[in-house]
C-alpha cells in the first residue's frame, strides 16, 4: 500500500510539472504571435536601427492607399534609412492614384535620395511614379512608357435592345451622368469626355517634359502612348541608364554620398496581408496577376475616373 500510495504521489507530481510546462509554452507561443503581429503592423520600429537602404515595392495596379501615404512617411522619418530604391514592376492605374504615390514620392525625396528602379514594367501610371524619383534604372529588356490617358466604359444599348429591357431617366441637364452604359454616347458627351481626356494627357506631359528636361520636339517622340524598352529609353531620356538594382544602389552612393556596402531592406505598408482570394486562388493553380490588375482596374472604372494604364494584347496604344 506504500508503494502504491507512493507510486500516486509521483504521478500527481508529474502531472503538475507537465502541465506547468505546457502551460509556460502555450505562453510563450501566444507572446510570439503577439510580437510577430505587432511587427507585422509596422509596431516594431526598434527593427530598423541599422544603417540601410529602403526598398519599396511598387506592383499591380496603382489606385492611391492611405497604407502606402502612412509608408512613405515612416520611411522618411526613419533616421536609419540612408537612402531608397522604389522598385517598380507596374502597368499603372488610376490618374489620380498614380498623382497620389508621386507626390508622397516627392515628399520623400525632400528627406531622403530616392532612385527608381524598374524591375519588369513602368507603364504610364506606375511611369509616373518613376518620374518621382531624381535618377531611374531600368533593365535592358524592361518595358517603358505608355505615355497616355484612357477613359474607357461599355456600352451595353444594343444588348438591352436585344433583351427587351429600356432604361428611363429624367436628368437636370443633357451631360449630367453621362457616359452611360444605357444608350449611345451623344457628340456633346464625347467631346465633355475628350476635354477631360486631353486636359489630363497634358498634365501628363508636362510632368514627363519637367522631371526629364525634354525639348518639345523629344516629348513628341515618347509621348503617343507606346511603351519602350529600358535600351531604347535611354536614349529617349525616358531613364537615365540601364542595369539591375546593383546600379541603383551605386548611383545613391556616387552622387548622393550614401554609406557603401549597406543592406537593403525591404519596407511594407502596416497590416499588409498578401492572402486574400486572389493568392488562394493562386495556391489552387488558378489565375495570375493579371486577374488581380483587371479586377481592380474593374472597381476604378466602377468609381469612375481616369486610367493611366498600360495593357498588352490591345488593338491600340495606351
Amino acid at each position: 500500500m506504500a508503494i502504491d500510495a507512493e507510486l500516486l504521489l509521483d504521478r500527481r507530481s508529474l502531472r503538475r510539472k507537465l502541465s506547468f510546462w505546457r502551460v509556460l509554452g502555450i505562453g510563450a507561443l501566444i507572446v510570439a504571435a503577439g510580437a510577430l503581429g505587432w511587427r507585422a503592423a509596422g509596431g516594431g520600429r526598434f527593427v530598423a536601427v541599422t544603417p540601410q537602404i529602403a526598398r519599396i515595392s511598387i506592383d499591380g495596379f496603382i489606385a492611391g492607399s492611405e497604407k502606402t501615404r502612412d509608408l512613405m512617411k515612416r520611411v522618411g522619418e526613419s533616421r536609419a534609412v540612408s537612402g531608397v530604391i522604389v522598385s517598380i514592376n507596374s502597368p499603372g492605374g488610376t490618374t489620380t492614384g498614380s498623382e497620389e504615390l508621386f507626390r508622397n514620392l516627392r515628399a520623400l525625396a525632400e528627406k531622403k535620395p530616392v532612385v527608381a528602379f524598374v524591375d519588369g514594367t513602368a507603364a504610364s501610371g506606375a511611369y509616373i511614379t518613376a518620374l518621382a524619383a531624381d535618377h531611374i534604372v531600368a533593365r535592358e529588356t524592361a518595358l517603358v512608357g505608355s505615355i497616355g490617358v484612357l477613359f474607357q466604359y461599355p456600352d451595353l444599348s444594343g444588348l438591352l435592345d436585344k433583351v427587351g429591357v429600356r432604361v428611363e431617366e429624367v436628368k437636370s441637364s443633357p451631360l449630367k451622368a453621362e457616359p452611360s452604359g444605357f444608350h449611345p454616347t451623344s457628340p456633346e458627351a464625347r467631346a465633355a469626355l475628350q476635354a477631360i481626356v486631353g486636359d489630363t494627357f497634358s498634365w501628363f506631359k508636362t510632368l514627363v517634359a519637367e522631371r526629364r528636361r525634354m525639348t518639345p520636339e523629344q516629348l513628341g517622340a515618347v509621348a503617343d502612348g507606346r511603351v519602350f524598352s529600358g535600351r531604347q529609353s535611354v536614349a529617349l531620356k525616358l531613364v537615365d541608364e540601364t542595369g539591375g538594382e546593383r546600379q541603383a544602389v551605386a548611383w545613391l552612393e556616387r552622387e548622393k554620398n550614401v554609406a557603401k556596402d549597406l543592406p537593403v531592406r525591404d519596407w511594407k505598408p502596416r497590416n499588409e496581408s498578401r492572402f486574400d482570394l486572389f493568392s488562394a486562388a493562386a495556391l489552387l493553380g488558378f489565375g495570375d496577376a493579371s486577374l488581380r490588375v483587371a479586377s481592380e482596374e474593374a472597381a476604378a472604372l466602377a468609381r469612375g475616373g481616369l486610367l493611366a494604364l498600360w495593357r498588352p494584347g490591345t488593338a491600340s496604344p495606351r
